[in-house]
């Protein structure tokens, strides 16, 4: 049996207008510069930067409206609507658009030599016969970043020979890795952290320390990585203050010799400020990066050729399809404007609402004065929803006093105190490290401990917390920790 029903149904569905919106309130400085250049390149009716003929423009413009006064030619387009997009858009008039860097367009980038090429330099000025140097060669193209060799000559032996189709023996390869290891920076091309420190320390002067550091890391590499001090002290029979100097001279070598080369392969990533935070008289100023808000305009030939169009007295065919696609065109660069001004609005109203719930760390820089802050409080109060403001935190970057900050870092859960405030957990992580600093290196503190340091001082969380928090701040256990 067949049966006829009515539903009613609500649903909001983002119109693809407003999906770009998204993506482009998600674009930090860089890539929003990128894309509103692709839009340039895509849409021929969008013109970035002021207009050359601005004078004969507005003589045009001012007319305009005597001899155009809400006429629509057939296609149902108002010419009016899209020239008064020609001049500086109003949004760039706002003195709070504006930077000290807001025609800083270009990033420059330093020129060199990658890491790779710094090797090969050094070794083409040994004498070795041609096999000796494709072998060495070879060896240095396996050379990762940080300076080792992460395979063994066996393998390396392998790929000679089915690549380069270079027979050798696993004697020969060690002996060529050797000339390898002689180049700079100290400790190139060792096999594990324990022959790269040895490495450098052989170049080092010879003395009482040098040398009873080679022995450690020669003899007892892993007392030393575990800090079982008394081991060393019973088996080289030395004394603290001899032990104490040799690890230091071990403390000054370089455990990642290919990082220290400023021009080695790996990208160099450019931090752009979206935001920049000043403190004037007291009082937190906001402003936002001046490349956010572009020069663009309508362009002027489009808008002669409306204009050509609304003149001629008899319309071909052919002249209405090109009006229909400049429409098509006009449309899509007066939405791109108009997202651009929602966009900046957007960011600036977000971050305002961040700084003002931020105030005292803003003014202060001490981690300590964050105040527990989640995506709601910000969306709640500006209005907006969450998935903007995550939107606009993830992405961004903001110059403080205190150094370039992601704006991520300000957010945070709550914890109570044993007084029933909400504290960040911010601030506790910022105090459990200012308590490991302050430790006796000697006796450093266990989780433990530190949990029941933190409950004396009235943060009252679990060892396992600590430990966790300790862990996301990147610091060892207490036996790594431990200093003769």
């Amino acid at each position: 049996m067949l049966k006829q029903q009515l539903n009613f149904k609500l649903s909001q569905k983002l119109s693809p207008q407003q999906i770009q919106l998204m993506k482009l309130i998600q674009l930090p400085t860089q890539a929003f510069e990128q894309r509103v250049k692709q839009e340039l390149e895509e849409n021929p009716a969008l013109d970035s930067g002021k207009d050359e003929v601005k004078d004969d423009f507005e003589e045009f413009d001012n007319s305009r409206e005597e001899e155009y006064d809400s006429e629509k030619i057939e296609t149902d387009i108002n010419v009016d609507d899209y020239l008064s997009d020609d001049e500086i858009p109003s949004y760039r008039l706002n003195a709070n658009n504006y930077s000290s860097d807001d025609e800083e367009r270009q990033v420059p980038y330093a020129s060199g030599t990658s890491f790779t090429q710094h090797l090969m330099g050094q070794l083409h000025t040994y004498r070795l016969d041609d096999e000796q140097m494709e072998i060495a060669e070879f060896l240095i193209g396996s050379v990762d970043e940080s300076g080792y060799l992460r395979r063994s000559l066996i393998d390396l032996m392998d790929d000679l020979a089915f690549t380069q189709n270079i027979y050798t023996t696993e004697e020969n390869l060690e002996k060529i890795l050797r000339i390898v290891q002689n180049l700079d920076p100290a400790g190139v091309g060792a096999r594990s952290l324990e022959e790269c420190l040895l490495i450098q320390l052989k170049r080092k002067e010879e003395t009482e320390a040098v040398s009873l550091a080679q022995d450690i890391l020669s003899d007892a590499f892993d007392h030393f990585s575990k800090k079982h001090y008394q081991k060393l002290l019973s088996k080289f029979d030395i004394t603290e203050d001899q032990l104490r100097d040799a690890i230091e001279e071990i403390e000054h070598l370089n455990p990642k010799p290919g990082g220290s080369y400023a021009g080695n392969t790996k990208v160099v990533e450019h931090v752009i400020p979206d935001f920049t935070i000043t403190i004037n008289d007291g009082e937190l100023e906001l402003t936002l990066n001046g490349r956010n808000a572009p020069e663009m305009h309508v362009s002027r030939e489009y808008t002669n050729m409306l204009k050509g169009y609304k003149d001629a007295k008899q319309k071909s065919k052919s002249q209405k399809d090109a009006v229909m696609f400049i429409k098509q065109k006009l449309d899509a660069a007066k939405w791109f404007i108009e997202a651009i001004k929602q966009r900046q609005q957007t960011l600036f109203v977000t971050m305002g609402s961040i700084m003002n719930y931020q105030k005292e760390y803003f003014l202060t820089g001490d981690e300590r004065n964050l105040r527990p802050m989640i995506l709601k409080d910000i969306a709640d109060e500006i209005e907006m929803d969450v998935s903007t403001v995550s939107r606009v935190a993830n992405s961004k970057y903001v110059d403080t006093p205190y150094g370039t900050k992601l704006i991520k870092e300000f957010f945070s859960e709550s914890m109570t105190n044993d007084q029933g405030e909400e504290v960040s957990t911010r601030e506790i992580k910022k105090i459990l490290e200012i308590t490991i600093q302050e430790e006796d290196k000697r006796k450093p503190f266990t989780d433990d401990k530190l949990a029941k340091i933190l409950k004396e001082k009235g943060y009252p969380i679990a060892r396992r917390t600590v430990a966790k928090y300790r862990e996301q701040l990147d610091v060892p256990v207490a036996r790594l920790r431990k200093e003769i």
